[in-house]
């Protein structure tokens, strides 16, 4: 399960995709697929959440590894690749961002 709390010890990415009401659902079940078969059994990996906002227009994608060569090793497989090129026919971008948590509030 994902950490959000300031000094983890974590690296945390965001990756957003823009896709169209058409494309959504398609996306969405590519990317459940590729954690529950793929990304989630990864070294390092420690949780992740999918959102989608209500047009159906981005989907917003956050996970935590243990280092950030975890997630760099795991982007580098042929498995990975491969993905992301079905990922990438399905969007009209997508950004993996990686951020380190300054603040968490609740």
């Amino acid at each position: 399960m994902p950490q959000i709390s300031q000094g983890a010890a974590l690296q945390t990415v965001i990756t957003t995709f823009e896709v169209t009401p058409g494309t959504c659902q398609d996306l969405l079940d590519e990317l459940s697929d590729a954690y529950s078969a793929f990304i989630s059994k990864q070294p390092g990996f420690v949780g992740s959440g999918i959102h989608v906002n209500d047009a159906q227009t981005r989907i917003a994608n956050y996970s935590q590894w243990q280092k950030r060569e975890d997630f760099q090793a795991m982007l580098r497989s042929d498995e990975m690749r491969a993905r992301n090129r079905r990922i990438a026919a399905l969007c009209s971008r997508f950004e993996p961002v990686m951020y380190d948590v300054v603040e968490s509030f609740g």
